[in-house]
């Protein structure tokens, strides 16, 4: 097997191990702490971690302030989206949560025209068909109990369609370092105001501390594995590795909560999939 690809599927996996952590350290603690709790907290551990890689790397000269006012609307967006998720997966089942996940890129092809100035194109157009007929396959509404973990999870879908389209904003003018340096220091200051807004703060104990780390660390190592498998490989290639998160968290939720392994939640997070990545290769350039 090719090395780039051994190297890039180390990195995805990586990944994969990341975002699932993440899932079940937010459910063991969503009891305790609020999302806006979970939140601030996550950004401590995750501000420390990124200081510390600035300082070790050298690289705290790359952090630019030119551009506070997007690093703003960015991490607003993000902030929301990932409160959305915490929310959602502490209510509902962690591979219905993924799958809606999964829309987040056929939500930007109708945001790009706004935020970067793109058109919509009819193979972009169908994709979006097809995402939205795996969503009804996920959700299937008006068959069973509708909780709201679900519109949660879809909401927070778009919000994440939104804070990528401002990080491809960013990545053409910022460093990876500058862009997580005011990621995990706003969403600090966010999930702080959040966490006090009621006058009622729930301060981690002994039991919630490691968790909370590893929401932190694994929010961090997410973001760097998926940038370094999407720096060897192309998005084609990264997107059905990535799509394994699903199986994946679909065995750690039925191993550790008892939850269903839903037929109809896999099939349709599968067509999700295949309007996400029949954009994305209708979008690869021709071969001449």
């Amino acid at each position: 097997m090719d090395k780039t690809l051994l190297k890039t599927i180390a990195w995805m996996t990586g990944t994969i191990i990341s975002f699932s952590v993440m899932a079940v350290a937010g459910r063991e603690i969503s009891a305790v702490h609020d999302t806006f709790e979970i939140m601030a907290f996550r950004s401590i551990a995750g501000f420390a971690l990124v200081a510390a890689a600035l300082t070790v790397t050298g690289q705290w000269k790359t952090v630019s302030r030119s551009n506070l006012r997007t690093h703003a609307f960015r991490n607003v967006f993000h902030f929301t989206g990932q409160n959305l998720w915490f929310f959602a997966i502490a209510i509902a089942p962690l591979a219905q949560v993924f799958a809606l996940e999964f829309t987040s890129p056929l939500w930007a092809i109708f945001l790009a025209p706004l935020f970067l100035g793109d058109r919509i194109t009819r193979v972009q157009l169908t994709s979006a068909m097809i995402g939205f007929v795996g969503v009804l396959m996920v959700t299937r509404p008006g068959v069973g109990e509708m909780t709201w973990g679900v519109p949660t999870a879809a909401a927070s879908a778009v919000f994440f369609a939104l804070t990528g389209l401002l990080t491809k904003r960013l990545t053409r003018v910022e460093s990876v370092a500058s862009i997580m340096f005011w990621l995990t220091l706003m969403q600090m200051v966010l999930g702080a105001v959040g966490a006090g807004f009621d006058g009622q703060v729930t301060w981690p104990t002994a039991e919630t501390w490691p968790w909370l780390v590893l929401i932190g660390v694994g929010g961090v190592c997410a973001h760097f594995c998926l940038s370094s498998a999407l720096a060897l490989s192309p998005v084609a290639v990264v997107m059905p590795i990535d799509f394994t998160r699903l199986p994946a968290i679909a065995v750690v939720g039925a191993f550790l909560y008892g939850e269903v392994l839903d037929f109809w939640i896999i099939c349709g997070a599968a067509v999700i999939f295949a309007g996400n990545y029949l954009n994305i290769m209708s979008s690869r350039p021709q071969k001449t």
